[in-house]
C-alpha cells in the first residue's frame, strides 16, 4: 500500500467539506463520588468529489465531541479515485473483525451498502457502488475498513502505466 494518495494535515476551508455523524457513544465512568457521563462521536467528512475522512471526537458534551472529531476528521483525509461515480475495481480490506468488500457498480444502480459504509462511500461521492460488510459490525472499525479499502485503489491510467500497456486494455483484458 502507497501512500502517495493520503493527504494528511491538509488545510481545508470549512465550507468545502459536509460533515455526516455515523455514531454517538455515551460512555459512563463509575467512580466513589458517582457517575461520570462523557461521549465520543464517529465523524465522517468529504467533499464528494473523492475525498474522504474519518474521526473520532471524545469529549464530556456531545456537540463538543463532534467538533473534535470533525477535526480529527480533516486531519486524516483521503484521495479516493472515483471513475464515472463508481470505484475502478473491486476492493476488500479488514481492521480488526470488520472485513468490507467494495464493488463497482452500473450507472442508476445507486449507493448499495449499510449505514456506516453508507455514509463514507457517500461522502466520497460515489453514487454507483456495491458494498457489503462481512464481519463485525462494530461501525468504528467498518468505517476504518471502508476507508482503507478506498484508500487501497488504483487508478487505471496508473495501473496502465505500471503494465506498460494502453487503459482500455486495463479495462477489456
Amino acid at each position: 500500500m502507497s501512500n502517495t494518495n493520503i493527504q494528511r494535515g491538509k488545510p481545508a476551508a470549512d465550507s468545502e467539506f459536509k460533515e455526516k455523524v455515523v455514531t454517538i457513544n455515551r460512555v459512563v465512568k463509575t467512580t466513589k463520588g458517582g457517575r461520570t457521563f462523557s461521549f465520543s462521536a464517529l465523524v465522517v467528512v468529504g467533499n464528494g468529489a473523492g475525498t474522504v475522512g474519518q474521526g473520532l471526537g471524545k469529549a464530556k458534551e456531545v456537540q463538543e465531541a463532534i467538533v473534535k472529531g470533525i477535526e480529527d476528521a480533516k486531519k486524516n483525509l483521503v484521495k479516493v479515485p472515483v471513475h464515472k461515480g463508481t470505484i475502478p475495481h473491486e476492493q476488500h480490506a479488514k481492521v480488526g473483525a470488520a472485513k468490507v468488500m467494495i464493488k463497482p457498480a452500473a450507472a442508476g444502480t445507486g449507493v448499495i451498502a449499510g449505514g456506516s459504509m453508507r455514509a463514507v462511500l457517500e461522502s466520497a461521492g460515489l453514487t454507483d457502488v456495491l458494498s457489503k460488510n462481512l464481519g463485525s459490525a462494530n461501525p468504528q472499525n467498518v468505517v476504518k475498513a471502508t476507508v482503507k479499502a478506498l484508500t487501497m485503489l488504483r487508478e487505471p491510467l496508473d495501473v496502465a502505466r505500471q503494465r506498460g500497456i494502453k487503459v482500455s486494455k486495463v479495462f477489456n483484458g
